[in-house]
């Protein structure tokens, strides 16, 4: 037996060495289906397979790019090299990069960003004098996305009277006839988007027999990971290539299948077995990442759900500590509790803040977070924000790039004709752009052949659209010998970009530059490592393929040490020891769009699975009360995910409440209220658990509750408020004076300095020692009086 093989346990061996015929692994959250994928590809090449016959797809830049190094220490660096393995994506652009010309494509066709598309789209709603707040741009696209992943081309659309009809009833009747231009327009532009690059795929190998020939034949042994997060076209793609050796081997979880709204099929691992003669099943059931507690907990969640195929993940390690359920008052609170229990947390246990991640539902969830480690000095990483791509300046160079491999690139070249200012106007660009479309040619052809036309141009205008023809073919030139490195700097540079930046001395303008050498640094970096690479050329093709294809988490650098922050989206596939899982309240997660159904919700249970699963110590579940939401504090309930969990297995800080029923009529529409009555009222509206009399004797009365009595001088006195009611809710009315001493959690220690206002809108101007004077309404105010 190999060498390597010996750290496989007895489960995992055995889809290792299973060499022929399809298969499944159903593989459980942390149970090493990486380890089983990489020592497969090498149990393989150890038989005889060629590498050249193997094609391992992925789902991140990544998870190839591990399993590549794994493989490179057992078989070596140069046969290593030699596999195809990739996510979908970058593996069918490099297959459709050779075959391109048979789909009317040149070689180096441009690869369009979910920018770059809305950017499109947005020309196309514009010209066509379509109203912008119903056909918006980004909708459009997410429809147009959806077609394309369920094979809808813009001929199968104009055959289908249901989709026509829905989106006429959905106010978009002109649907068809966007979808119609985009598509053109990016043909034009020798242009694909993201989509294309699994649609156009499917199209090349149903279109001509001997390409799917030759990638069968190729492609001898197949192996997929996250089966269960493939959607229709890119399941097509694989039963295709597949067919004739029938040589697959798919992983995956479909207790981790979270991307329906993705296009994501559960059905294709559900049906697998349907699939295919003589299926072998395997199962990997050990986790190794997390402590029993957090194994058994999330078991006791998936459980829950209807749908699924028949696992039972265990672990051995320690049983570890229970899982924390904290309850704030508000979003902000909740915050508060997560900066200080990961505070507490490194000064204690002396961890990193590497070692911390916090998960949320919706990106817009991180700011009270945010705010919080700001204000504790901590450290931290939003993934999933603006990508370094996705700047400006970024964008700016890399579209003079996208133009010298491809001036027909209509959207790098609206970016980039007049900037920097070269007094070529908005209006002379639509002029171009009707023309173009008129002439069916790309902008940069119209341009180049100005004199031929009949665009309505003055000579001035004409003398700087042909001096802008001349730099890019000038680049065009310098292309043919240098790598990206050198070209880049001479763009940057001649075009006037790096002047036009210079003249911003803000900060931002300096943070732009600083983008900018560092967009650089990065060449450099890509054609040292492009050395190491068989048959690469550290070209700008080469260069611009590797962008369009990254990710912000593919581009991590590992060694900064900070908390991470992330939708649990993003999460998938990573690991924390301690991991703080927020916002777990009703119609937040699980979301209120996803409990329509119940395949809805159960995909909603699968992700809290998948977040829960992230944690290999510690895993924190926090939910607030009430939180803002578009400006208005809202009520909220616990989630039912935390319900769900088995008590045993849960550490709860603070009682589960729910939340308070208020009356939908004002009693004061009814009359004048008492003031007793008016008192009840607003004690109705204040939080509290009933008092338990489990313990009474049979027979005995319960014992009456103390009566409210003030504290005493100099010990704390908490500042009461309730943030819903409209009527005053502060407990202690008339007890905050000027004079006192009071501690606010955020603001610190401050005296107060005068009261002012009645009723609800009672205020204390306050003297903070560390931010100043700052007014507070005093029934929202979480004050306690120290003096």
């Amino acid at each position: 037996m190999e060498k390597y093989l010996s750290q496989l346990n007895e489960a995992q061996l055995a889809p290792t060495i299973q060499k022929d015929g399809p298969m499944i692994v159903i593989a459980g959250a942390g149970s090493g289906k990486t380890r089983v994928l990489t020592y497969r590809i090498a149990y393989l090449m150890s038989q005889g397979v060629d590498a050249f016959n193997i094609l391992s797809l992925t789902f991140t830049n990544k998870a190839a790019r591990e399993m590549k190094e794994r493989i490179a220490a057992i078989v070596g660096q140069s046969e290593a090299r030699n596999l195809w393995m990739g996510t979908f994506h970058s593996i069918f652009a490099k297959i459709l990069r050779i075959e391109a010309d048979k789909l009317g494509y040149p070689t180096n066709f441009t690869i369009y960003d979910s920018q770059d598309s809305d950017k499109l789209i947005g020309s196309i709603i514009r010209e066509m004098g379509l109203d912008k707040d119903i056909y918006k741009a980004k909708s459009i696209r997410s429809r147009i996305s959806s077609y394309k992943n369920s094979l809808i081309t813009v001929r199968a659309y104009f055959q289908n009277s249901e989709l026509q009809e829905a989106d006429a009833m959905a106010r978009r009747p002109r649907m068809g006839d966007i979808y119609k231009a985009y598509v053109d327009r990016c043909f034009k532009a020798g242009a694909m988007d993201f989509d294309d690059l699994l649609l156009k795929t499917n199209e090349l190998l149903t279109r001509f027999p001997e390409v799917l020939m030759k990638y069968q034949n190729r492609f001898r042994y197949i192996l997929v990971d996250e089966y269960q997060d493939t959607n229709h076209s890119q399941y097509l793609i694989v039963r295709a290539l597949s067919d004739k050796f029938q040589n697959i081997c798919v992983v995956g979880d479909d207790a981790q299948s979270i991307y329906a709204f993705r296009g994501a099929n559960i059905n294709n691992i559900l049906n697998f077995q349907k699939d295919y003669d003589n299926v072998k099943l395997f199962r990997l059931e050990q986790n190794y990442r997390s402590t029993k507690n957090i194994v058994n907990a999330a078991n006791s969640i998936i459980d829950k759900n209807q749908t699924k195929l028949d696992k039972v993940v265990w672990t051995a390690n320690d049983e570890g500590g229970k899982i924390v359920v904290n309850r704030s008052l508000t979003d902000g609170d909740e915050g508060r509790y997560v900066a200080s229990t990961i505070w507490e947390t490194k000064m204690n246990e002396q961890l990193e803040n590497k070692d911390f991640a916090v998960l949320y539902r919706t990106n817009a969830q991180s700011r009270a977070i945010e705010d919080a480690l700001r204000k504790r000095d901590i450290p931290y990483k939003i993934y999933g924000g603006l990508s370094f791509y996705q700047r400006k300046e970024i964008k700016d160079v890399i579209s003079y790039l996208r133009l010298i491999i491809n001036p027909a690139d209509e959207e790098a070249l609206k970016r980039v004709i007049n900037f920097p200012p070269r007094g070529i106007g908005a209006t002379t660009v639509d002029r171009l752009v009707v023309a173009a479309n008129g002439y069916n040619r790309s902008i940069f052809e119209v341009m180049k052949n100005i004199d031929k036309t009949d665009v309505k141009i003055n000579s001035g205008t004409k003398g700087k659209l042909q001096d802008f023809v001349t730099l890019i073919e000038s680049y065009q030139v310098m292309n043919q010998n240098a790598d990206v490195f050198e070209l880049a700097e001479h763009v940057t540079r001649t075009s006037g970009l790096i002047k036009e930046f210079k003249k911003d001395a803000t900060p931002e303008g300096v943070t732009r530059m600083e983008n900018i050498e560092e967009l650089l640094n990065g060449m450099k970096d890509f054609v040292e490592g492009q050395r190491e690479v068989a048959d690469a050329t550290a070209s700008l093709a080469e260069f611009l393929e590797d962008v369009a294809l990254s990710s912000d988490l593919d581009s991590d650098k590992e060694d900064v040490d900070h908390v991470a922050l992330m939708t649990i989206h993003l999460a998938k596939g990573l690991e924390f020891p301690h991991v703080f899982i927020v916002g777990l309240e009703e119609d937040l997660f699980p979301s209120a769009m996803s409990m329509n159904t119940r395949s809805e919700l159960e995909e909603e249970r699968r992700l809290f699975y998948v977040a829960l699963t992230r944690a290999e110590k510690q895993a924190y579940l926090t939910y607030a009360l009430s939180r803002y939401r578009w400006g208005k504090l809202v009520d909220a309930d616990p989630s039912r995910f935390i319900s769900e969990i088995d008590e045993q297995y849960l550490d709860i800080t603070t009682p589960i409440e729910e939340r308070r029923i208020n009356p939908m009529l004002d009693a004061d529409i009814f009359g004048d209220v008492s003031p007793n009555t008016r008192q009840n009222v607003a004690s109705n509206n204040i939080r509290f658990k009933p008092a338990k009399q489990a313990n009474l004797k049979k027979g005995s009365a319960p014992k009456e509750q103390p009566k409210f009595q003030p504290n005493a001088p100099k010990k704390l006195t908490k500042v009461e408020s309730s943030s819903s009611s409209g009527q005053e809710a502060n407990l202690f009315d008339g007890k905050l004076v000027p004079g006192n001493v009071v501690n606010h959690m955020r603001f610190g220690k401050g005296e107060v300095l005068k009261i002012e206002g009645t009723g609800a809108d009672v205020k204390a101007e306050i003297k903070f020692q560390q931010v100043g004077v700052k007014k507070l309404l005093l029934r929202f105010a979480k004050l306690d009086v120290i003096g």
